[in-house]
């Protein structure tokens, strides 16, 4: 089996011109190019990922950590950067950190260990300070849906406190004072920065945040059954049901119709997301859009921008959330 280095003699240059083009590295001449290209087919070579590697001192792979595997939102977000880079040559290798700092941290560094190029992380639990000490090393780290200012230029994040805002703000406008609402955990900055806007859309209408009408949820379905139950239980008044995702939005739907309630008439409710079962719940639910695909392409097109040196890619780096009208709000009546 011919090597890069037989490659390399034969063509007459060095490796790090053999290397580059094996890499469409746009500074090797077209002359040169095909003088390689001729060695490569005269030799039957066909460069594997660890001969690139060799020659280029990359790996081309991407690694990449999400808090879960299963679910909609991080699906739509591995699939957008993989996509993005599948197309541009690179693989990535996936794990999960279960949005607990240990396990975090060990899949960083299962990620680094596995020699990454680079590492695209969805990290909940983890401090901003290890993110920034961790971005001194060789393998640089870029932030999904999380927002560090000492890494600003290395992030892609949605601002979640105008989503929370524009959330409770679309059930103002149809007349709903007497507003529940169901947070994500607090120690994530999305769910934080989401209660934000809420209490922010409240304050601007003259309306009191009430702690009897707030519960904190985990993300999931059961979050959104629990925090209905815990509403009703209490015997709460309330005409209006904020979901700091759709999971939750879902469950507590769920729990409504099974405990008598019709929907949107006796309780309209509003999720966040955008998640495609969204269009398919009864009603078809009202939520925010957090376009975690369009993201996860912009994610891994930094990557490729910085990392891969891959010319003429322009960078969002923050994103607007937007309202999406659906069936699950209807007018208060009082």
């Amino acid at each position: 089996m011919a090597t890069i280095y037989e490659v390399s003699k034969l063509a007459g240059v060095s490796l790090a011109t053999v290397s580059r083009v094996m890499n469409n590295n746009a500074k090797v001449s077209d002359k040169t190019k095909q003088k390689v290209l001729d060695a490569m087919n005269e030799l039957g070579y066909r460069p594997n990922a660890t001969a690139r590697s060799l020659a280029s001192n990359r790996s081309d792979s991407v690694g990449i950590l999400v808090s879960e595997l299963h679910g909609p939102f991080f699906g739509q977000m591995m699939a957008g950067i993989e996509s993005e880079l599948r197309t541009a040559g690179k693989h990535v290798i996936i794990t999960t950190g279960h949005s607990e700092e240990e396990k975090e941290k060990d899949g960083i560094e299962f990620l680094i260990g596995r020699n990454c190029d680079a590492i695209i992380a969805h990290v909940e639990a983890v401090s901003d300070e290890y993110i920034v000490e961790l971005n001194k090393g060789k393998t640089p780290i870029y932030l999904m849906s999380r927002f560090v200012e000492e890494l600003a230029d290395k992030c892609i994040s949605l601002d979640n406190e105008l989503g929370g805002y524009l959330a409770t703000s679309a059930i103002i406008e149809q007349g709903h004072k007497d507003i529940a609402y169901i947070a994500g955990p607090q120690f994530k900055a999305d769910a934080s920065n989401r209660l934000l806007g809420h209490k922010r859309a409240l304050a601007e209408n003259g309306i009191v945040f009430n702690e009897d009408l707030f519960f904190i949820g985990d993300f999931k379905e059961t979050g959104g059954s629990s925090g209905l139950k815990h509403f009703i239980k209490q015997k709460h008044t309330f005409s209006a049901l904020v979901c700091a995702n759709d999971e939750m939005a879902s469950g507590a739907m769920k729990y409504a119709r099974e405990h008598g309630y019709t929907l949107p008439d006796d309780l309209s409710v509003i999720g966040f997301d955008n998640v495609i079962f969204a269009n398919y719940l009864y009603p078809t639910l009202t939520t925010i859009d957090n376009p975690v695909n369009q993201m996860g392409v912009m994610a891994a097109k930094l990557v490729l921008k910085e990392v891969y040196q891959r010319k003429k890619l322009e960078i969002k780096r923050v994103f607007e959330p937007s309202v999406i009208t659906r069936d699950s709000i209807a007018l208060a009546t009082n």
